[in-house]
């Protein structure tokens, strides 16, 4: 496999010409202010290349630190280079959006700003999109982990994959190239209030491929991913894909009524047995009350997020809200 991904770095290092098409890179920043100067260095390292034709939009999700000023800095120095800026952190997913809605390529790069996702990347990208491809997903086949996130990584895409009602790709983040179809069509024909960009991406049902790549350690500062945003990725991810988890519900359901009449069964042979006698068991009759009870509390809890998640959709607030845009003539918008 590394000999693989070193062939693969090889490669996208070789000449992509797309002197007819344009490219709009989108790149969601927060707390990545330590990343931004060597993201911009790397991007115009390798974007002139490929395409005269190119724009670099940055989103500014409200970072606290002094991504801002970076940011307005480089805009107004560079005519290639687009800042949004929202009002307040409105989370990477809407913050692609965001991007795409002001992006005006043939095709968008989506990129999280703490160069994880590497730009050495994207003239491979570029390569299977020449080839005919509408949709190049990074796969993630290795990560610079602990091998506790590892593993978590793993299990999760590979039980959103067999609990999704279409096929969802493999270790597929959101560092990705979309042609301009796929990406106009999330914009225009996806309202969810609470979007999960790499499950939409994959029912659009475009023509897709995965590039392989090892995924690097953040280059400044540390994750924002924490164990309790992971989980709510996971069930953001699940609870917007699948009614499995509802359909569980109902095989839990018949598995209790199935151990009820079993225990039914064993209490009425064991009166029989004993002469009338009602058999001794309270321990045994508190843990079926406890298992219940924690059955009932599991299902109510998936039911719950269900509601919760209509209830955020059904109020439908916006996505995002723009405080400024530093578009790519160096004009600043409020």
């Amino acid at each position: 496999m590394n000999d693989n991904i070193s062939m693969l770095e090889e490669s996208s290092a070789a000449p992509v010409s797309l002197t007819n098409k344009s490219l709009s890179v989108v790149i969601a920043c927060y707390r990545d202010g330590g990343s931004i100067l060597e993201m911009y260095r790397l991007l115009k390292e390798y974007l002139p290349v490929i395409t005269p034709n190119y724009e670099i939009i940055f989103v500014n999700d409200a970072s606290p630190d002094d991504a801002e000023e970076k940011l307005e800095k480089i805009a107004l120095e560079d005519n290639k280079v687009v800042v949004v800026n929202h009002t307040r952190n409105f989370g990477s997913q809407n913050a692609f959006i965001s991007g795409m809605s002001v992006a005006k390529g043939d095709a968008v790069v989506l990129m999280d700003g703490d160069l994880q996702d590497p730009p050495r990347l994207i003239p491979e990208l570029a390569k299977k999109w020449l080839e005919g491809y509408e949709i190049i997903y990074g796969q993630r086949v290795k990560r610079i982990e602990s091998l506790s996130r590892q593993l978590a990584y793993k299990t999760f895409y590979r039980l959103f994959r067999r609990m999704a009602q279409f096929s969802i790709p493999l270790d597929a983040g959101d560092f990705s190239l979309m042609d301009r179809k796929v990406y106009s069509a999330l914009l225009t024909n996806f309202k969810e209030r609470l979007p999960f960009l790499r499950g939409l991406r994959a029912y659009t049902g475009y023509k897709s491929i995965g590039v392989p790549y090892i995924r690097d350690m953040r280059y400044d500062g540390t994750t924002t991913n924490s164990l309790r945003n992971n989980i709510n990725w996971a069930k953001l991810a699940i609870f917007s894909f699948s009614k499995k988890p509802l359909e569980y519900i109902s095989f839990i359901a018949l598995l209790c009524i199935i151990a009820s009449f079993l225990i039914g069964v064993y209490f009425f042979i064991s009166y029989i047995l004993h002469g009338g006698k009602t058999p001794s068991g309270f321990m045994t009759i508190l843990l079926i009350l406890l298992s219940l009870g924690g059955i009932n509390l599991l299902c109510l809890s998936i039911i719950a997020e269900y509601i919760g998640h209509i209830y955020d959709e059904v109020k439908y607030r916006p996505r995002y809200i723009i405080r400024k845009i530093i578009d790519n003539r160096g004009n600043l918008h409020d």
